[in-house]
Parts: structure tokens; C-alpha cells; sequence
């Protein structure tokens, strides 16, 4: 089998409500998403996609996929997509770093390995663990009445598990914890994630200000160095999210016992095949981990479900479905949410197949012809 052609779509994916976080860091209605479509020569066809979080949330942004997957087509077309070791390192020659680029065509890999083997893709990442998948929620930030009326919205769909923003305003943090902390019920969990929003100085007197909550702080200062100075002066459970890009990074999070948690998003570290390699390595140091991705429809939701579904239950801790907040969602098929839970699809592949008339014409094709 070989990669014959390479199709690309930009997709609009509008936002049932806008998303924002405090100080400025970012405020958007809508994500630019790309999917493509792998075509082979024995006409199987598989499926991947990149997107973004916006532009500011990480060094990444959606006209960079598409610019990364038009650098790297050359090298991906005539390979054979079940390689995917292979077809992964041709692209790291190609075109060092970008991670992101590379997670849509990694995907699409993944996708038509699975199929090819009439497997599951869970079946292919270590196979189907006993069990759902817990959902968690992503509240923007806000006043605590805008928390937790997005909280109650959430609630109705079944969310009981629920991740707030704070960060960027350390005596208003300490405020909004408390009072959403006393909001939650018997049973629901919450999660306060700053997304490196404090300093270390800020992070330290908000936590030590809120220890006796004994909540999960996730990704409480912009980078690693910033987030161990913190970690020893607190003592409230830990989450590393965007500190964490490579299997370097995550070696160093194990060998600094940096936290409890890992957040772990497709997109960022580069796709499905470095996200299990990462996932191995969080499953022998007993570090949980939330499997997701940055954003996107449910085909790339349903692939991060897939992993989590392949990942042993005490190190799975949750997943996020983003197109539950998007009014728009081109994709038959795949995950969904049950009562805050899912399972990954049991056909061969991922499971989720976008609608071409939907994804309207596309922005590039590469062919194996040129």
C-alpha cells in the first residue's frame, strides 16, 4: 500500500460561546481547523486533523498546518501508510519541529492503519481497556456567576467533572476558587488550570492561599523552571500541560517528580505516534494523564478517545470533547458524550468520518503524480 494523494480543507468551526481568558491571553468566537485525507492505492482513505487553539495559545496556528502538510506532502506521497514509524521520521527529516503540522497526516496514518488491519484504532495503540472514558469540561474564565452559569450549562449535558480558568489576577483567583470550589456537588470534580497565567511568586500565595481545597493546579507559571520553583513550596497536587512538547520534557517531569497529572493534547506533541510514546512513559512513572487535543471536530476528539481507551484506567483521568462547544461539527460519526463519559467507536479506524459536501472545496491536493 501507498499514500497516493493528499487532500486538504480549512474548516470554520464556530463556537456555540465565545471562549476567553483573563488578562488578554486570548478571546475568540471561532477555530480554523484542517483535515486531510490520505488516499492510498488499494483505495482505502484515512482520515487526520490539526487545530489550533488559536494563534496564542501555543506556538502554533492553523495556516501553519497547511503549510506544513503542503512542505511535507512530497515526502509522505508513495509511502506506506502502515509504516507509520517510518513515515513519521521521513517527516522529522523533512522538516524538523513543527509538531503540529505533522499530527493531522500522522493521523490520517493511523487511521488507515487501523483500517487496513480491519482493527479498531484503540485496538492499535495497545488495545481496548475495560470501561469508559470520563469528560471533563474547559469553563473560560470569568466572574464566579459567569463560571457557574457555564458550569450549569455543562451540567446538562451530563459534565461532572469540570476544568476552570484562572490565572493573571492572583487576589481575584484566591476568591473565585473558594466560591466555585462551594458550588460543586457531591461527586463532581473540579480542576483549577491557570494556563501559565501566574508568576511563581503569584502561583505560590494563590495556592498556599487555597491549599486546604486539595485541588488539581494545572500549568500554574509559563514553563517547567518556573513551575518546579512553585512545586516545592506547595503542596496541593500538580498538572503539567503546555510545559510538555517532548519525550525530553517528559523525562525530565518524571525525573523532577514534577506533578501528578500530565495534560497531553495530540496536536501539540506532534500526533498519535509520539502521544503513545509519552502515554508508555506516564503508564510506568504512574503520572495520570488527561488525553485530548487543542481543539478541533470530533474526528480529532474521537482519536484522543481511542488513546485514552487504550490507556490503563488509574492512568486515564479524562478527556475533552471540544465540538461540544461548537455549533458546528462536519463529521458523521464517531464519539459522543453519554452522561459525561465515552467509549471509542469499535469499527476499523478511528471511527469518525467527515462529510465532504460539508467541508465544502478544498484549499490543496497533492498527488503522487504531481
Amino acid at each position: 500500500m501507498k499514500i497516493t494523494g493528499i487532500t486538504v480543507w480549512a474548516v470554520d468551526l464556530p463556537m456555540a460561546r465565545p471562549y476567553s481568558l483573563t488578562g488578554g491571553r486570548f478571546h475568540f468566537e471561532r477555530l480554523d481547523s484542517t483535515i486531510v485525507r490520505l488516499d492510498t492505492d488499494e483505495g482505502l482513505v484515512g482520515w487526520g486533523e490539526g487545530c489550533p487553539w488559536g494563534s496564542t495559545y501555543l506556538p502554533a496556528f492553523a495556516r501553519g498546518v497547511r503549510a506544513g502538510v503542503e512542505e511535507l506532502a512530497p515526502v509522505v506521497l508513495g509511502l506506506d501508510p502502515r509504516r507509520i514509524e517510518v513515515v513519521y521520521r521521513a517527516m522529522e527529516r523533512a522538516m524538523p519541529g513543527h509538531p503540529y503540522a505533522k499530527s493531522p497526516l500522522d493521523m490520517a496514518c493511523w487511521d488507515l492503519a487501523s483500517k487496513a488491519a480491519g482493527l479498531p484504532l484503540c485496538d492499535m495503540l495497545g488495545g481496548r481497556t475495560e470501561g469508559r472514558v470520563r469528560l471533563h469540561t474547559s469553563v473560560p474564565s470569568g466572574s464566579v456567576s459567569e463560571i457557574m452559569t457555564e458550569i450549569d450549562i455543562v451540567r446538562e449535558q451530563g459534565y461532572s467533572f469540570h476544568s476552570v480558568k484562572v490565572g493573571g489576577d492572583p487576589t481575584g483567583d484566591i476568591e473565585r476558587m473558594r466560591a466555585v470550589d462551594a458550588e460543586m456537588a457531591r461527586g463532581e470534580e473540579l480542576t483549577f488550570d491557570a494556563n501559565r497565567g501566574w508568576l511563581p511568586a503569584e502561583a505560590v500565595a494563590a495556592l498556599n492561599a487555597t491549599s486546604d481545597l486539595r485541588r488539581v493546579i494545572e500549568q500554574p507559571c509559563n514553563d517547567l523552571d518556573q513551575h518546579l520553583q512553585v512545586r516545592r513550596l506547595v503542596s496541593q497536587p500538580l498538572a503539567v500541560d503546555e510545559s510538555l512538547h517532548t519525550l525530553r520534557d517528559m523525562l525530565r517531569i518524571i525525573e523532577t517528580d514534577a506533578c501528578e497529572v500530565i495534560g497531553l493534547k495530540l496536536c501539540r506533541v506532534g500526533g498519535l505516534t509520539v502521544a503513545r510514546r509519552l502515554r508508555d512513559l506516564c503508564t510506568e512513572a504512574g503520572i495520570q494523564m488527561n488525553i485530548e487535543d487543542t481543539g478541533g471536530t470530533s474526528l480529532q476528539a474521537t482519536a484522543a478517545v481511542h488513546l485514552a481507551q487504550a490507556t490503563p484506567e488509574p492512568i486515564r483521568r479524562a478527556t475533552w470533547l471540544c465540538f461540544d462547544r461548537l455549533t458546528r461539527n462536519p463529521v458523521e460519526g464517531g464519539v459522543v458524550n453519554v452522561g459525561g463519559w465515552a467509549t471509542a467507536p469499535d469499527e476499523p479506524g478511528i471511527g469518525a468520518h467527515p462529510d465532504e459536501a460539508a467541508l465544502g472545496e478544498p484549499v490543496a491536493v497533492y498527488t503522487l503524480e504531481g
